[in-house]
C-alpha cells in the first residue's frame, strides 16, 4: 500500500493537534521540509527542526497553540498522485477569504498562492491550509 507523503504528514499534524501535543515527528524529505517552512514562515506553526541523521533523518514541527486555537484550523490534501491539480497564475485565488494558503509547486520551487501571483507563475496545488 503506498501511502501519500505530503496527505500523512497533514494528517500527523492535524492528529496531533487533535490530542493538544507539543509537537509531531515527521520522516524527513526535501518536499516535507520546504513544506513545513511555508507554514512555519507563514505562522501556522511555532518552529521547525531537523533531527537524527542518513535514513533516521526527521523534521520536528512544534506546534502552535493561542489560547486554547490552533495554528492550522483545517488543512485539505489537493493535487494527488492519481489526478494532478494545476493552476495557471489567473487561476490562482484566495483561499479562505486570505486567511488561509495553497501550497503550489512550481518552477521556482514550492511557494504560497500569494508569492505565485506576485511572481505571476503557475503550477500544481499541492494542498490549501487554513
Amino acid at each position: 500500500m503506498l501511502v501519500d507523503p505530503i496527505a500523512d504528514m497533514l494528517t500527523r499534524i492535524r492528529n496531533a493537534q487533535a490530542v493538544k501535543k507539543p509537537e509531531v515527528e515527521i520522516p524527513f524529505s526535501k518536499m516535507r521540509y520546504e513544506l513545513a517552512k511555508i507554514l512555519e514562515k507563514e505562522n501556522f506553526v511555532k518552529e521547525i527542526k531537523k533531527s537524527g541523521r542518513g535514513v533516521k533523518k526527521n523534521i520536528i514541527i512544534i506546534l502552535k497553540y493561542e489560547k486554547d486555537a490552533l495554528g492550522i484550523l483545517g488543512s485539505k490534501r489537493v493535487s494527488r498522485s492519481g489526478q494532478r491539480i494545476y493552476k495557471s497564475v489567473k487561476e490562482i485565488k484566495p483561499i479562505r477569504g486570505g486567511f488561509g494558503i495553497s501550497i503550489i509547486s512550481t518552477n521556482k520551487g514550492l511557494m504560497t498562492n500569494k508569492d505565485a501571483k506576485k511572481k505571476n507563475i503557475g503550477g500544481e496545488v499541492i494542498c490549501r491550509v487554513w
